[in-house]
């Protein structure tokens, strides 16, 4: 009851034009707006700028520009110019990044041409990535969207191989088949629990055994799987990793942990400093707020989990990027 509430309020602000207007106003104004601990910003170079920062430190990231489920193949198009440039700049300034795209902002949703738009938009992307040396990640929607990514993420694997890689959600009863499949084609996946509020006949509903099937696919992903993406900000998770890869004698060198921007920041400092590879989702641009609303509104432990990651850091890190 809770959680249905709680997705009805977010909605409800996501689509408020007046409230909106109101938190585009303030949560991106300068450095100390609201948003711009979880967003590294509303434009390409202020994307750009976030990835210089945090290769200083060490870190790589990847790039996701925010926005999903347009309407129209002409926004579809907007959105891929807008990564294609992305790549460019990425190139053009030497940063160590790769790029995170959501299939709905490219059309995958669109009704009867959307499926051929998207995969002509995809192959625009990839091709332009290669040219520029630079990694191009499919991240994983709603349930409703599982099986046509895959499918989209299969054609795209078959013809152009390691440029491109996938998200799987531990949350899904599915997925160890899943990670079983990408192992067999050697298909890089980046594994994450799931933000989605999804029913029980397709995904676990309890916390324990989400945690419980991450573990499980993770281990197959470190025996069996091509330079695993653990994307966890649980300590006990990346415990799990680091245990699974030295019994399956991986080396750092071949998997890496991914967090997310603004999450515990004196964890990803700490895992560096460990000698472990990470690398940080970098959202950025103009839909930051109807994305981050949303995504609090689909799950209530959304909002609970951001609270507790900023509560956690220790006091020095509270200030710093």
């Amino acid at each position: 009851m809770i959680q249905q509430l709680s997705r009805r309020l977010m909605y409800i602000v996501a689509e408020s034009r007046s409230i909106k207007k109101l938190a585009t106003k303030h949560g991106m104004k300068d450095s100390s707006g609201f948003a711009r601990r979880f967003i590294a910003g509303e434009t390409s170079e202020d994307a750009i700028t976030a990835i210089k920062d945090l290769n200083g430190m060490g870190m790589s990231a990847s790039l996701d520009l925010l926005g999903e489920n347009v309407k129209t193949i002409e926004d579809t198009h907007k959105a891929r110019d807008t990564i294609l440039d992305l790549l460019a700049l990425i190139k053009s300034n030497n940063v160590d990044s790769h790029i995170s795209v959501k299939l709905t902002q490219l059309g995958l949703n669109i009704p009867d041409k959307g499926l051929k738009v998207c995969k002509d938009n995809m192959q625009a992307i990839v091709e332009a990535a290669e040219k520029n040396n630079v990694f191009v990640r499919i991240d994983m929607e709603g349930s409703g969207c599982t099986e046509k990514t895959l499918g989209v993420f299969r054609y795209l694997h078959k013809k152009y191989g390691e440029s491109v890689g996938i998200v799987l959600q531990s949350y899904l009863y599915r997925t160890e088949s899943d990670v079983r499949e990408m192992n067999k084609i050697g298909a890089k996946v980046r594994l994450c629990k799931g933000a989605y509020l999804e029913p029980e006949i397709i995904a676990f509903q309890k916390k324990k055994m989400v945690d419980l099937n991450y573990d499980h696919c993770l281990e197959l992903l470190m025996k069996d799987g091509n330079f695993p993406a653990v994307a966890t900000h649980d300590n006990r998770l990346m415990d799990k990793a680091k245990e699974y890869a030295k019994k399956h004698d991986v080396s750092p060198e071949k998997f890496e942990f991914q967090m997310i921007y603004g999450i515990r920041r004196d964890v990803q400092r700490q895992i560096i400093k460990d000698g472990y590879r990470l690398r940080i989702y970098v959202p950025f641009g103009k839909e930051w707020f109807p994305y981050y609303t949303r995504r609090l509104g689909e799950r209530i432990d959304n909002l609970t989990f951001i609270l507790k990651s900023i509560y956690l850091e220790t006091p020095d890190d509270k200030d710093t990027v």
